[in-house]
Order: C-alpha cells, then sequence, then structure tokens
C-alpha cells in the first residue's frame, strides 16, 4: 500500500506522541497494522516500550545483506535461504517481516521538458477494445500524434496496429498539417524498433524509408522511460475521457469522421498548457512556418504480399476469399490492399479489383469471374449452386446430405431450394429446412409446405417470382400471322396438276 507523507508524520505523531498502540493507528486510520509497522520502522526513531524479540532476528543481517544486493528478490526466495540457514518461522509471517525491511526506492524528480516550436512530435497507439464486424473480432487501435510545442492533436483509428496502417497514421497526421516536425518519439514498439541494446538500435526499415522520404529523425526514448513522450501519454488518456467515453459510431468510417471534428474543434479550441489565454488552434498557427514542408508525393502505404492461386478462382488475403479470373489460377500473383480496395496483380497488371472486407470466411466475388467460369465448365453450374444456397443457408448442407444417401438428385434440389431462397428469404428458408429436417424429409416439396403455412399463418400474400418460368414466356410472344394468299396458290398448282393427269 502506498502511505502519502502526511499519513506518514500523522502514524509517526500518534505513536510517538500520543503514544498509540499500533493495532489502534490501523484501526482509526483505516490502514493495515503491517504498513503502520513499515512507517515505523522506516522513521528512524525507536521503538516504545519493551521490543519483542522475533525468530528472524538473528538472520536479520544476512536478510538486509542480501537485498542490499539484490533489491527485487522476492520473500518465498527469501524464506528458501533462510531455511536453508535454520530458520524455522512460517512463510506467511515472513513476508511480513521483510515488507518491514525491503529497502524502499528513493522517489525520482523529473524536470520539465520544454521544446522548440516545430522540433518534436511524439507518437503512439492507444487500445479501445474491439469491433464485431460480421464473424470477425477486430482490435481497435487508436493512432495518436502530438506535436511537442502546440498539443496539437491528430487521431485516426484502425482495426490493428500492424505497420501499414502505423505509416497510413504518419501520412495522414502529415497530410491534416500539411506539415511535420523535425524529430519524432517512439515508444519501443516493434513498428519502430526491431532490436534494442543499450544504445544501440535497429530501427525498422520501412519506418527509415518513410523518415527519408519526409526528412524527419526517428528517434526511441529510453527503455522504460515513458515520461519522455508524456505529451502523446497525457493525449491518449485526453482521448478516452473526452472523446471516446460513451461515443456511438454505426461503423469504422463513422468513428474516423467524429475523431476529425473533435480534433478540429473540442481538442483544437482547449487552453494552451504554456499560456492559457492562448487556445491550442492559435499556438498550432505559430508553429506552422517553422515545420516542415512535404514533399510532393506521399509515401505508399499499400500492403504487397505475394499470394498463391490454387485450383479455385480465388486468392486468400487477411482471412477473407477475393475472386479472380479462371485463367490465372495455379499461379503466384501479388495483392496490393489499401485501407478500403484490393487489387490483385498478374505482373504489371491488375487481374481483380474489389471492395475490402474485414469480415472472416467471406468470398468477396465479381459476377464475371464465375460466370466465364461457369461458360467454360458447365458441371461447375450444380456446385455453383450448392455453393450459393449453402453460404446463405447453412442448414441446407445437412439437408443436401440426407438426400443424396436417399439417392435423390443433388442438382434439381439444389436449384428448386435456390427458387425458394429467392422468393422467401434466407432467414425463412433456414426456419422451414429445420423444420424439414426436424420431420424427416430432406426434401424442397416439404420445405414448400413450412413455408407456406408460415406465410398462412402470418397472413402474408403469396410471393411472386421474379423470373417467368419458359413455357410462361412463351405464351406471350407475339405470333406474326401468315399470308392466305399463299394458300390460293397451293390450291391452283394441284388444280393444274389434276388437269394434266387427266
Amino acid at each position: 500500500m502506498t502511505v502519502s507523507s502526511e499519513l506518514e508524520a500523522h502514524i509517526v505523531r500518534l505513536y510517538h506522541v500520543e503514544k498509540w498502540r499500533c493495532g489502534t493507528i490501523a484501526r482509526q486510520l483505516n490502514v493495515h497494522r503491517d504498513t503502520v509497522r513499515r512507517v515505523l520502522a522506516q522513521s528512524g526513531l525507536p521503538r516504545i516500550g519493551p521490543v519483542r524479540r522475533s525468530m528472524i532476528d538473528p538472520y536479520l543481517p544476512f536478510i538486509l545483506q542480501t537485498l542490499k544486493k539484490f533489491p527485487t528478490l522476492t520473500a518465498s526466495r527469501l524464506h528458501a535461504m533462510v531455511r536453508e540457514r535454520g530458520y524455522q518461522g512460517a512463510q506467511s509471517q515472513f513476508r511480513h517481516q521483510i515488507a518491514l525491511h525491503r529497502p524502499r526506492p528513493a522517489a525520482e524528480a523529473f524536470l520539465r521538458l520544454r521544446t522548440l516550436p516545430g522540433e518534436q512530435g511524439q507518437v503512439d497507439w492507444g487500445h479501445f477494445g474491439h469491433l464485431q464486424i460480421g464473424r470477425a473480432r477486430r482490435p481497435l487501435m487508436g493512432f495518436v500524434m502530438v506535436l511537442s510545442y502546440s498539443r496539437a492533436i491528430y487521431l485516426r483509428f484502425f482495426l490493428d496496429a500492424r505497420m501499414e496502417n502505423f505509416l497510413r497514421g504518419h501520412v495522414g497526421a502529415f497530410e491534416t498539417w500539411d506539415a511535420l516536425p523535425r524529430v519524432l518519439l517512439y515508444d519501443n514498439l516493434k513498428s519502430a524498433v526491431l532490436e534494442r541494446q543499450g544504445d544501440a538500435i535497429r530501427f525498422h526499415p520501412t519506418l527509415l524509408a518513410v523518415a527519408a522520404h519526409y526528412r524527419f529523425e526517428p528517434r526511441p526514448v529510453a527503455v522504460a522511460r515513458g515520461n519522455e513522450k508524456g505529451r502523446v501519454e497525457r493525449a491518449i488518456r485526453y482521448v478516452r475521457d473526452s472523446f471516446f467515453a460513451a461515443r456511438t459510431f454505426s461503423d469504422l468510417a463513422d468513428l474516423n469522421t467524429q475523431a476529425a471534428h473533435w480534433c478540429h474543434e473540442q481538442a483544437a479550441n482547449r487552453p494552451w498548457p504554456e499560456d492559457t489565454s492562448m487556445r491550442v488552434r492559435d499556438a498550432l498557427a505559430s508553429e506552422q512556418p517553422r515545420l516542415l514542408r512535404l514533399p510532393a508525393n506521399p509515401f505508399a502505404t499499400e500492403e504487397v504480399v505475394a499470394v498463391k492461386a490454387g485450383k479455385t478462382p480465388y486468392v486468400r488475403f487477411d482471412l477473407n476469399d477475393y475472386s479472380i479470373p479462371h485463367t490465372h489460377v495455379r499461379r503466384t500473383l501479388t495483392v496490393r490492399a489499401s485501407s478500403n480496395l484490393v487489387r490483385v496483380f498478374d505482373g504489371v497488371a491488375v487481374i481483380a479489383s474489389h471492395a475490402r472486407s474485414y469480415d472472416r470466411k467471406v468470398q468477396v466475388e465479381l459476377p464475371e469471374h464465375i460466370e466465364a467460369l461457369v461458360a467454360v465448365k458447365r458441371e461447375a453450374r450444380q456446385h455453383r449452386g450448392v455453393n450459393s444456397l449453402t453460404r446463405a443457408v447453412p442448414v441446407c448442407r445437412d439437408l443436401l446430405v440426407q438426400a443424396a444417401e436417399r439417392g435423390d438428385n443433388i442438382g434439381s434440389l439444389s436449384a428448386a431450394l435456390l427458387r425458394l431462397l429467392d422468393r422467401y428469404g434466407a432467414a425463412d428458408l433456414e426456419l422451414a429446412v429445420k423444420e424439414a429436417l426436424a420431420a424427416g424429409v430432406p426434401h424442397p416439396n416439404a420445405v414448400r409446405l413450412a413455408l407456406e403455412r408460415r406465410r398462412t399463418a402470418r397472413g402474408s400474400p403469396p410471393p411472386v417470382a421474379l423470373v417467368l418460368p419458359e413455357h410462361v414466356r412463351r405464351k406471350d410472344t407475339p405470333v406474326r400471322p401468315h399470308r392466305l394468299d399463299s394458300y390460293d396458290q397451293l390450291s391452283k398448282g394441284a388444280k393444274d396438276d389434276e388437269q394434266a393427269q387427266s
């Protein structure tokens, strides 16, 4: 328990002046009696009254000498060492005694750090829980950059803290301010520092490339010295308390829109710590001429991954499958992904472009990719129908398996179920399939009857098929009437033949 200096003085006064016992002091001040004993032992004043000898007293010189050399040695290890030397006391009491005699580190004082305008910025990640996107549970990470002089804050949220999003945060901050500081301070995170042995530091090569492109100096703080980047630590705490607490948002894009507005309004209008008569917005305006200018082109922040296309026309990227033309299967391709777009390259040619999905186990398709494959392979049509059906209503897989065991035609069954899916929707079809399976009738007719019972119970109108059958559409085909004079010519020709024979 951490005890303030005022409480320590109060404990010492009650013991030495008022002659209260340790138990009385502990009850009246609502602290543990071991805390009272520790404060009295560290005060340097003699104890009042006779001091009872303890079993640990003969071993105190050895214990103090060991703690002086190894101040963080655990009490359990010390207990084992003194037991080997003859100590017979219990470990619980020994722990209390060690707490009284363990040396406490001296309080460390810190100087207030001041920076010049445009000289320094500080960067860090903050973890803000998780987002559930479909079947994927993604970590919600907040990228925060602070200008040390003006205290201007840049905030943007991502779904992970990988290197690509780390770079996107940098580029976004630089473009928001239309400038950047000369030095950026980092914690010893893997996106910045790969290895560190004392003053020997091996930076991440991608971070060095970004620093060279924008001409700033990356500088990691000392190990376990978070105070050296205290401005960004306080900024993250400010973001948690003033922005994220009780915040509602529909998706990541909405959250980032709100974050940008908050940075431009509330965060920019807060008082400047160096002069409360000014605002952070005013300090940023005075710092702006001292910042570095941006290069003509931004740094590329796309993810570049080599992927292997298998027998099916898909490539796997970030937990999802993206379709490609069937002519490019069984090749090594390249995926270049931004925060909202996934492009697939074969060499330098773009063969597919998709909106990025942050769900998991999703097949993102372009219709022309699948239609081209189906046109080439007729047998793919049945498998395509089964795949579409089971992806929309997974329980249909059980119905098709049971139907196959009975010897039914899977192609016709899946086609019938797909028509029911188009007419009634996935939710109603799933309930109807479960009802048919429970009745032991794995057939579309049982499913159709269950759907009709549910529709009648709700009082809904019958569903209308969007596409009419072929024989119904042929009924409405316009028929061009044939000229009747052609029949007269045929009958005239027949009469001439009869006269010629006679």
